[in-house]
């Protein structure tokens, strides 16, 4: 049974008491004086013919254009919010409003306030997260640039899909509602544009009921220029999705550069090969050296990340790696450094001895460095994993 709309003077109550709104209707407003005010009567007519009882809220980010009064004339609460950033002032309507359901908007007049009990079913049905999806509800001519519709949209949510296996095919809508628990469940930290892809991106992670609503959008109402830079948001997304992936950012790449390093150097240690008319050697050997302590380097940063990310909140707790940490302990890094140590430690005193044998003189540098190089490359890897396994040990104390 659907609630009824709550009314002061043809308006919503400014401040309607808790247990009385089903959803709170939040609009970020920076300077948008000329289409703010339709966007709440908009909103505010819309609860009224679905018949549920909610609020219009408007977290203003420092508008300076007369925003706050034509909010506030057309019935909205209006709630100041000092940080600038688009998370921001989300965060701070939502930190402000009643409602066990949220729904934010824009208040560009672009999208279609009408829509706004698709969502709400959504949520009533058990969905943690309802996002809107423009492609398939209609942009019209007009309200998206080119550029956003065929490139950047598709292939960010493209790459999200891919990254946090999400359903959602509309990444950066921004109409979309939430349960009020969930949404504090995600804990999200963004103060800016990336707001809108962390959501997605939490939900999909702590496998939370994540569904679609189809809604149009349409050209917004304003006169001058959007807040959003193309470029400049558009890698902050990109960005945002790859530090929220340590696998594919670090582990991934890592692994393949590890692997395939350490496989040419074991090839090319006994001696030169030939490819075709093409002759690999000592120089070769080097740089598969390189390759694999770069490897190497990429694995542990993924780790670090990893662990970081989820000691302060920024990801979920990870079984496999609490797993991992079975076994991954200071004592054994400490072991096989050591080891790695000491072999490139013995292999520098036999290209010594082979070098003192000759009287320090000149030797076959080719048949020299093949003892030199795993040597080198032994001391620096042994090295490389004792100091991972202390500073992992030591980003492990918080979490222990």
């Amino acid at each position: 049974m659907c609630k009824s709309t709550q009314f002061v003077s043809g308006a919503f109550d400014a401040s309607p008491p808790k247990g009385a709104v089903e959803i709170s209707i939040v609009l970020p407003c920076l300077n948008e004086r000329e289409t703010v005010g339709i966007c709440v009567s908009k909103a505010l007519s819309s609860l009224q013919s679905a018949g549920l009882s909610g609020e219009v809220i408007v977290a203003d980010n420092g508008s300076n254009d007369g925003s706050v009064e034509a909010a506030q004339a057309a019935g909205a609460r209006v709630v100041p919010v000092g940080d600038r950033g688009y998370g921001n002032a989300l965060k701070g309507g939502i930190q402000a409003s009643l409602g066990d359901y949220v729904l934010m908007a824009d208040a560009d007049d672009s999208y279609d306030f009408g829509h706004i009990s698709r969502f709400v079913e959504q949520l009533r049905a058990g969905s943690d997260l309802a996002m809107g999806n423009r492609f398939r509800g209609g942009i019209q001519t007009g309200a998206m640039p080119h550029l956003h519709r065929y490139l950047g949209n598709p292939v960010l949510t493209a790459l999200g899909r891919f990254l946090f296996q999400s359903p959602c095919r509309d990444f950066h809508c921004g109409m979309r509602a939430f349960r009020r628990d969930s949404f504090e469940r995600m804990d999200i930290r963004s103060t800016g544009m990336e707001f809108a892809s962390e959501m997605v991106v939490k939900a999909s992670l702590l496998r939370m009921r994540v569904t679609e609503v189809p809604t149009t959008l349409s050209p917004d109402g304003r006169s001058r220029p959007p807040h959003l830079r193309t470029w400049h948001d558009g890698w902050r997304h990109l960005r945002f999705l790859l530090m929220y992936s340590p696998r594919w950012l670090f582990l991934y790449p890592g692994i393949a550069s590890f692997l395939a390093g350490l496989a040419a150097s074991l090839w090319l240690v006994v001696g030169p090969r030939r490819i075709g008319g093409v002759v690999l050697d000592v120089h070769t050997l080097l740089y598969a050296f390189g390759l694999t302590l770069v490897g190497f380097q990429s694995m542990a940063f993924a780790v670090f990340t990893k662990v970081f990310a989820i000691t302060e909140g920024l990801l979920p707790e990870d079984p496999k790696l609490n797993r991992l940490f079975k076994y991954l302990k200071l004592e054994t890094g400490l072991a096989i450094g050591g080891s790695l140590i000491v072999s490139g430690i013995a292999g520098s005193i036999f290209a010594l001895s082979s070098w003192a044998r000759s009287n320090f003189g000149p030797m076959d540098s080719e048949s020299l460095l093949r003892i030199v190089m795993p040597s080198v490359f032994s001391l620096a890897l042994g090295a490389q994993i004792i100091f991972s396994s202390f500073f992992l040990s030591i980003l492990g104390l918080r979490r222990r």
